[in-house]
């Protein structure tokens, strides 16, 4: 796989797209306008310029994974690419319409379309997609260019194939940690993680301690790097309510429903670290 694209270049896109240009792969990410693109190519400067600042890479290696990544505002700049990963906002309908666009432009028969999503069934965009068993989850962790787990997510049409190439590619490729997955929603990680998140947050929403108290006790109580509240606030609470509703309506579980603290967060632009404000001020 020598030609990657990324669609979205938002938090996790930008940094999917640098784990891929650092492993010297040709990298095309798409956004949705001229604008949206400027700010996807910012973010990876100066997440680069982060890695240089502490002596990860040097200029060279800097101006070289740049000259690696084109950002462009048109899906058929991923025409003749070997390997294209979504990682748009964590909407069914939009990602469904993404994969049926992008599963007609692709020029090459064995080019693996997958997806970053955290929740989404894999079936489903595989289905629309017209080539289902090249069709798969690939799931990140944020930040990409840090964290060494990638969740591999076959589904039931995923042909053997397609997996073992994912397997190879992230482990040989990117230097990472694959673990595989069942297509149900949540995954391995998220299953565990976003009902403790909420959790969480009801216990704020219920008054039991402030933000700093709940926190304070999971990381000083647990050993936990990141306290729950600040680190839904990392995530994006509008992701952690996707992930939350996906799951709920997958298994009936209340303790996987968003409680209504966070619907009014999410409704009044509280998204977290993102938009400056969430538990925290940013």
């Amino acid at each position: 796989m020598e030609r990657i694209g990324v669609i979205g270049g938002g938090l996790m896109g930008s940094g999917i797209a640098e784990v891929t240009a650092r492993a010297g792969i040709d990298t095309v990410v798409v956004e949705v306008s001229q604008e949206a693109a400027q700010v996807a190519e910012d973010k990876i400067r100066s997440s680069l310029e982060r890695a240089l600042s502490r002596g990860k890479i040097d200029e060279a290696e800097l101006a070289a994974v740049l000259g690696r990544i084109t950002v462009a505002t048109d899906l058929e700049a991923l025409a003749d690419r070997d390997l294209v990963v979504e990682a748009a906002s964590e909407r069914e309908d939009v990602k469904l319409d993404l994969f049926r666009r992008v599963g007609a432009i692709l020029e090459k028969d064995d080019a693996i379309l997958t997806s970053n999503t955290s929740s989404i069934p894999i079936v489903k965009l595989g289905a629309v997609a017209g080539r289902a068993d090249r069709v798969m989850g690939v799931h990140f962790f944020n930040p990409a260019p840090v964290m060494q787990l990638v969740e591999l997510i076959p589904s039931l049409t995923t042909s053997p194939e397609t997996l073992a190439r994912m397997q190879a590619f992230v482990t040989d490729k990117l230097g990472k940690q694959p673990i595989e997955a069942t297509d149900r929603a949540g995954f391995v990680v998220n299953s565990l993680l976003v009902p403790y998140l909420l959790s969480a947050i009801r216990m704020y929403e219920a008054g039991y301690a402030s933000a700093a108290d709940i926190d304070k006790g999971m990381v000083l109580g647990c050993g936990h790097p990141m306290g729950p509240l600040a680190l839904s606030d990392l995530i994006g609470l509008d992701t952690i309510r996707a992930i939350g509703i996906s799951m709920y309506e997958e298994f009936k579980e209340p303790l996987y429903s968003p409680p209504p603290l966070l619907d009014r967060m999410v409704d009044a632009g509280l998204m977290g670290k993102k938009s400056g404000h969430g538990f925290y001020a940013y």
